[in-house]
């Protein structure tokens, strides 16, 4: 509790300067022409960092997590997927892992029943956590690239209000909020989730929230925010004259996220595709794999092992090769 709590008055803090910058012509003009170099900049080196790290770590065995028969005699059929032995198997698995979630999809719920254990179905975090993955994908992909004319098509396909309101807001939402809700009210989740759990998820909500806000209810200035997003773009940051308090808010917590992203669990966009567990093929049956790093040692072969106790194995009646 007291780690949501902490998030919380953590994230209040940074709306109350938030608003405090939208007053300030000096704070406004740090916030619009600093502050975003540097979040990137902190992004960008924070993320290769950690990937240059992930890459350089030693993995010297094949040690692929499997829930499938692995490729052995010809005549039993094994699993491509599940247990991958070459390159096309690795892409396809990896694949599903990325796009579907597919470890995810197992999960399973456990009860005790009496004095055993039964398994049940758990596809709700699953699908919330697609829900919420995907959605955040398609509305970033409507903020930088907005040339995709039938996404945004699509997105907005029933035109429910004005301006349109799309699905993949509210399917963000939902997701979202499942999310954290899980974390609130399940007491096991709540025991082990941290402040920077929290926090993550907090900064993601205010972020859809006042993104909302602005297009639905208090909209920003769209001219404004164009002038801000090409002066980014070209290296020549516009100061605009006042800052809307949704929009500085809004900022606020897009910067913050971006500096802290590469120190966060939300890492995991990167680590993925270097966990060892799901991008090596499974084929120690068929290729003996040594570790490199092993020291060289002095072994005891067992022609000098019986060299040296052949009489003493005579007497015990024990077979020796040489008389």
């Amino acid at each position: 509790m007291m780690n949501l709590i902490a998030s919380l008055i953590t994230v209040l803090i940074m709306i109350l300067l938030a608003l405090g910058i939208a007053f300030s012509a000096t704070l406004s003009s740090l916030l619009t022409v600093v502050i975003p170099y540097a979040a990137l900049a902190v992004f960008l080196a924070g993320f290769l960092y950690r990937v240059l790290l992930w890459a350089k770590s030693p993995v010297p065995f094949r040690i692929t997590t499997t829930c499938g028969q692995q490729t052995s005699l010809p005549w039993i059929r094994s699993n491509p997927l599940d247990s991958p032995s070459n390159v096309w198997g690795v892409i396809g698995r990896m694949a599903l892992e990325i796009l579907l979630f597919r470890s995810l999809f197992r999960n399973t719920d456990v009860a005790i029943v009496g004095q055993r254990p039964v398994y049940g179905s758990a596809k709700w975090l699953w699908f919330f956590g697609l829900l919420f993955h995907w959605s955040l994908l398609i509305v970033v992909l409507r903020q930088i690239a907005p040339w995709i004319n039938g996404l945004s098509a699509a997105d907005g396909f029933f035109e429910i209000g004005i301006p349109t309101f799309y699905l993949s807001d509210a399917a963000l939402l939902t997701g979202l909020s499942f999310l954290f809700l899980r974390r609130v009210v399940v007491p096991q989740l709540k025991y082990i989730s941290l402040f920077a759990d929290y926090v993550a998820l907090l900064l993601i909500l205010g972020i859809v929230s006042t993104g909302l806000l602005m297009r639905h209810f208090s909209p920003a200035d769209l001219l404004q925010v164009k002038n801000l997003a090409l002066g980014w773009a070209t290296f020549s940051p516009v100061v605009p004259a006042r800052i809307g308090l949704v929009l500085s808010v809004h900022l606020c917590f897009v910067f913050t996220l971006l500096a802290w992203f590469p120190f966060s669990k939300l890492m995991h966009m990167g680590g993925v595709f270097l966990s060892p567990t799901r991008n090596l093929a499974n084929d120690n049956r068929m290729k003996r794999h040594l570790n490199p790093w092993n020291a060289p040692v002095k072994v005891h072969t067992y022609e000098e092992y019986e060299d040296e106790f052949r009489d003493k194995m005579k007497l015990a009646g024990l077979p020796v090769e040489k008389e």
